[in-house]
């Protein structure tokens, strides 16, 4: 075991580190890898899920016409509402319902 100080935004903790030894840490379980983000269709800008949550409620239809700016999607996260923007003007491809959970980085939608 072996014991450090950190500092965290002015806030200092005393933490105690366990130290493995090569073996030991080639047996460690590994985290699944994460898979990548759909792409969007060629000619399209995709729009990614900043964070993991649900989709409380999508404001537009496949084939609506959109403009920067505009709301796309309302996501909560971690209890607060999250409006997901619309990146530039054009036609609108949903990927997602109401009620839906995504992960960071899932397509929400394609503008084109």
């Amino acid at each position: 075991m072996r014991r450090f100080r950190v500092n965290v935004n002015g806030n200092e903790y005393d933490i105690t580190v366990e130290e493995l030894d090569a073996s030991a840490a080639k047996s460690a379980p590994k985290a699944a890898p994460k898979s990548a983000p759909k792409a969007a269709p060629a000619g399209g800008e995709a729009v990614n899920s900043p964070m993991p949550g649900t989709i409380l409620k999508v404001n537009v239809n496949n084939g609506d016409s959109v403009k920067k700016g505009q709301v796309l999607m309302i996501l909560e996260a971690m209890k607060m509402e999250n409006e997901i923007m619309c990146p530039c003007d054009g036609k609108v491809t949903v990927n997602v319902a109401n009620g839906a959970t995504v992960e960071s980085g899932s397509l929400l939608c394609t503008i084109a």
